[in-house]
């Protein structure tokens, strides 16, 4: 039976959350407020504001630099990971793009691989999907419904865009047809066979397979369907005793019928205040505390690629663990025993000298 290894007390009832693919970040919408966690050390690095009615969905690209956000004040926005963490605490950091192009909330958020570079994919309630870049920030495709779309997905190649709609119907839109339309119209009578017809109610997520060749799909008529893309069949369906609210494909992870397998590296306590700004009384807890510095006086490694070297090693570390090799794991915990207790006395160095430039009487 599996077993609740953290719970994390959020300030109020998180309406959507998601994890970087790197594994270091989590994201939630709590209310109109995005909070970012860093998984490490559950320090709280900062409450985003610039949305004015509730969050909807939040995704991170492929390569985890940025992030989306999407909320019932029609809006979505593109962060820079990177800007936000180095934001000071008093300030709110911009979001590297709005679009503002929905007249309706927004309901689901799809961002496609290449990082910066990607594709994204909005859908909302105003009856339409769109297609954006992130690099610049430019509309590439909007594609009119005869009904509310409430779920979007891409497939890997991006050859298909996949909505799912409040009446139960999914639509597949070629994102490859030609002419080239920036303004479309999904025609239902005239592309049945772009149409997976089986849920009586609304459609409320989508996930593509990394074949391309199966489509999953998750409703409020208590129901998960597999349906191959093709032929547009349902190839499996699961009944559940409630409505769905998520459901997605992934990779199997490497341990997962190793019965002895267990988290290397446990979850730290999640932080209810901002980073920095906790009581003296906390300041002695344990964790490694990561500072990224605006200016940095010499040219060594930056926090940020000491955080993805420490990372790298944690993840070696639990894959020797899973072939057995005790001895080269116990060398791996030593030298990130040691690689913690040099950043402790960086830190520690770090606040000293602060404090003393700050309580330094002027002459």
């Amino acid at each position: 039976q599996d077993q609740l290894q953290q719970k994390i007390i959020c300030p109020g009832p998180v309406t959507c959350l998601t994890a970087s693919p790197n594994g270091l970040y989590i994201l939630a919408g709590v209310a109109e407020s995005i909070y970012l966690w860093e998984v490490s050390n559950g320090n709280l690095l900062a409450i985003l504001n610039r949305h004015y009615q509730d969050l909807t969905c939040l995704c991170f690209t492929d390569d985890s630099s940025h992030f989306l956000s999407g909320a019932k004040d029609c809006l979505a926005l593109v962060w820079n990971l990177y800007s936000v963490l180095q934001a000071e605490p008093s300030q709110i950091p911009d979001p590297r793009h709005v679009w503002s192009r929905h007249s309706l909330p927004i309901t689901d958020l799809c961002c496609g691989f290449g990082g910066p570079l990607a594709r994204a994919a909005t859908a909302s309630l105003d009856q339409t999907a769109k297609l954006w870049e992130i690099s610049s920030g430019e509309l590439l495709l909007s594609v009119l419904f005869d009904v509310g779309i409430m779920a979007v997905t891409l497939d890997l190649c991006e050859y298909h865009m996949f909505c799912g709609g409040m009446d139960g119907s999914i639509f597949q839109v070629d994102l490859c047809a030609w002419p080239v339309q920036r303004d479309r119209t999904f025609q239902t009578e005239q592309e049945n066979g772009k149409l997976f017809k089986g849920h009586r109610n609304q459609v409320t997520c989508l996930s593509v397979s990394t074949d391309g060749s199966l489509l999953l799909s998750g409703s409020h008529d208590e129901t998960v369907r597999l349906w191959d893309i093709q032929s547009k069949q349902c190839l499996k369906t699961m009944n559940h005793k409630g409505p769905v609210t998520n459901a997605f494909i992934v990779l199997a992870p490497a341990n997962m019928l190793n019965p002895d397998g267990k988290p290397s590296v446990p979850l730290p306590k999640f932080s209810k205040h901002l980073h920095g700004t906790e009581s003296n009384d906390e300041q002695g807890s344990e964790g490694v505390t990561l500072r990224l510095g605006l200016h940095q006086q010499d040219s060594g490694e930056s926090y940020l690629e000491r955080a993805e070297k420490m990372y790298s090693q944690m993840y070696s570390t639990r894959e020797k663990n899973l072939v057995g090799d005790q001895e080269h794991l116990t060398i791996q915990v030593s030298e990130l025993e040691e690689e913690v207790s040099t950043l402790r006395k960086i830190n520690k160095n770090l606040f000293d000298f602060s404090a003393r430039i700050i309580t330094k009487p002027a002459k």
